[in-house]
């Protein structure tokens, strides 16, 4: 149910998400009990999986705080910021400092899995960026062939926004990157990219990279 001095964020078949207050803290609160009875299973496993990940991370810089999660409401800490889409970094140090911070999941084992989607980004207000939205998260910790194929696609995601919104200041290096995806990213462009998006906008009301969702009424 949502709660009176609580700010719905979205509300789709996973459920809700909001910005709601405890302690006199803003705190982002996911709720499963809200999701679709068919999708109920699935909410509720991407939610354990971004709990794992979030855990894995604490004390990093850049990333929520896990603040508890009892198998039907995940609680993390708020994050103040805009999305890339809005804020669109134009500051060549916005890019690097990701950079770090990419660096800093992936030594702890941990690959987001979603960062071509802008709204994963946020740019805090003293223009440092923050990630959020783990639910797709490799959380194995194991540094394998796929965990580098999957850190790769991590990192490549993100000098794709770099190329949109500050090109100018892309390496010889990062162009050659953007210009070789891995096999497993050229497979789903060419087979299931058409399906995922259908299958996003009809059900679930995502369109393209925004990844807002719908409002659910």
């Amino acid at each position: 149910m949502p709660h009176s001095d609580s700010t719905l964020l979205k509300a789709d078949e996973l459920g809700r998400i909001e910005i709601v207050q405890r302690d006199g803290m803003q705190i982002i609160r996911r709720d499963i009990r809200a999701a679709r009875w068919w999708a109920r299973a699935f909410a509720r496993s991407a939610a354990a999986r971004e709990a794992r990940a979030l855990a894995k991370l604490d004390g990093i810089d850049g990333v929520p705080h896990l603040l508890g999660w009892d198998g039907y409401e995940l609680l993390r800490g708020y994050i103040a910021g805009q999305p890339m889409q809005q804020a669109q970094p134009r500051d060549p140090a916005y890019y690097r400092d990701a950079l770090r911070l990419l660096a800093q999941l992936h030594r702890r084992g941990i690959v987001h899995n979603d960062l071509a989607k802008e709204p994963n980004w946020l740019v805090r207000s003293d223009g440092r960026p923050a990630l959020v939205d783990f639910q797709i998260a490799w959380t194995r910790g194991r540094r394998g062939g796929l965990f580098r194929l999957l850190a790769r696609e991590d990192l490549r995601h993100l000098l794709k926004h770099k190329r949109t919104y500050c090109d100018h200041a892309l390496s010889l290096r990062q162009q050659a990157m953007l210009k070789t995806p891995a096999l497993h990213s050229r497979l789903w462009r060419a087979t299931g990219k058409r399906l995922y998006k259908l299958i996003a906008r009809r059900v679930f009301g995502y369109w393209d990279n925004e990844g807002k969702g719908r409002v659910r009424d």
